[in-house]
């Protein structure tokens, strides 16, 4: 995806954020968390947006006429539902709202939500939408500290979300993963939010603070013995991250036995490092200031992923993420080449190959109704599965109506395990696995 170019109201975001609460919009809660924290620590304040109700949705679907994704429903809804609030002063407030450009409609959720605001009578609330494109001229002279901040606040809410799902499945004593997954939140973002800290300081004390996180989660009481089905789950960013939007998937794969891999959002940043290589080479500027800036970034995130990692590899033996995004372009070369296909519908198929060969026992998409990237994902599932001992994979689309859930759910399941049972790919599991950790 190629960002779109600034338009004439980009400015210094900082200046109008004075005096504001900055929103984030909870793609998923910890990220949103984390990422609210790093705006702190250069002095705007912000926060995670509550989570999405039904007021929200009746909001959302008010103002748009169907035609918008589901993602842009429930965040623009979620917009709508605070500043409905009696106290809420839209001069006091602001939205945060990236932009993009390429084939996906993201690019215009900015441009739609500040139309709405207007419409609204909300024309008082900033939409903070950041760009590459202006070296991020509306985050000010902090854009560099912040950036790298959220890197690694987003590095962080990967991990504790993964310690999250291969814990929660196995507690002996419900909710215990879930408070653990929460303590560690508010611990690393103790730190994330810290002004003036050096960025050697600062990751320093997020390495301590994730020894912490790590030690949080090996101490909930758990029943290892016998590992359940291993489900991974792909898809469109938003949809599969949200809570909200998914009705809760992840929860109902679990209370039906089995375990999720949910793929990541650094992946996605990996995947435009590698778009933007791309792009550069094409354009023949491998000798160029813009070539030698994706290099440093690149490598300073990697950096930064490995100290941040190091101090978990242990405990995530089994489930660890690609060395390179290349791999997963890779696996889905021979069904949605990257060099013709875009986005997230790449990024699915070779995420659901990957974790095809870490063992897993059935492969979950879950995606907005009427997504591009949906759709043309699951017009080659049946290929991908037949081509990989024909591993169940299964599409869930949503669109705000509900669904039976349990009853999808269960029968993906009896799949997964029938295919567990005669799968070629074996399983790598933590040396954890076989006991049981005892309460407290």
């Amino acid at each position: 995806m190629v960002e779109q170019e600034p338009t004439a109201e980009s400015g210094d975001g900082r200046n109008n954020l004075t005096g504001r609460t900055l929103w984030i919009p909870r793609m998923s809660y910890g990220g949103a968390k984390t990422f609210a924290a790093a705006f702190r620590s250069i002095g705007i304040e912000a926060y995670e947006c509550p989570e999405a109700d039904v007021r929200a949705m009746e909001l959302g679907s008010r103002v748009t006429s169907g035609e918008e994704c589901y993602p842009e429903m429930v965040t623009l809804g979620t917009f709508l539902r605070l500043a409905e609030g009696e106290s809420f002063d839209p001069s006091r407030h602001a939205f945060f709202m990236p932009t993009a450009g390429g084939p996906c409609r993201f690019g215009q959720y900015a441009p739609f939500v500040k139309k709405i605001l207007v419409d609204e009578g909300l024309d008082d609330i900033y939409v903070l939408s950041p760009t590459s494109k202006d070296g991020y001229k509306e985050l000010g002279g902090s854009a560099g500290e912040l950036m790298r901040s959220a890197w690694r606040a987003l590095v962080i809410s990967d991990l504790l979300r993964k310690f999250l799902h291969k814990t929660r499945p196995y507690e002996t004593t419900r909710g215990d993963a879930d408070q653990a997954h929460e303590d560690s939140l508010n611990d690393v973002c103790g730190v994330l939010e810290k002004p003036g800290l050096t960025p050697k300081a600062k990751l320093a004390e997020l390495v301590q603070a994730m020894t912490r996180c790590r030690d949080r989660f090996r101490a909930v009481p758990a029943d290892y013995s016998e590992p359940r089905p291993l489900i991974g789950v792909v898809g469109e960013i938003f949809c599969r991250l949200n809570t909200f939007s998914n009705e809760n998937l992840i929860r109902w794969i679990e209370a039906g036995g089995g375990e999720a891999w949910l793929s990541d959002i650094t992946e996605w940043v990996w995947y435009t490092n590698f778009e933007t290589f791309k792009r550069l080479r094409k354009a023949r500027r491998q000798l160029s200031l813009d070539m030698l800036g994706a290099v440093v970034k690149n490598k300073i995130q990697h950096r930064d992923e490995h100290a941040i990692l190091r101090v978990m590899e242990e405990d995530l033996t089994g489930y660890d993420e690609p060395a390179s995004i290349k791999t997963v372009l890779d696996y889905a070369m021979p069904y949605l080449p990257h060099y013709g296909a875009l986005g997230e519908m790449v990024l699915s198929v070779g995420k659901a190959i990957y974790l095809y060969h870490k063992g897993a026992d059935g492969i979950v998409d879950i995606s907005p109704f009427t997504c591009m990237n949906g759709i043309t994902c699951e017009a080659v599932y049946p290929k991908v599965s037949q081509d990989h001992d024909n591993i169940p994979i299964k599409n869930f689309f949503f669109d705000g109506t509900q669904k039976d859930l349990d009853t999808a759910v269960g029968i993906f399941l009896e799949l997964a395990r029938t295919y567990g049972r005669r799968k070629d790919k074996p399983r790598t599991l933590p040396a954890y696995f076989g006991v049981s950790v005892p309460a407290r």
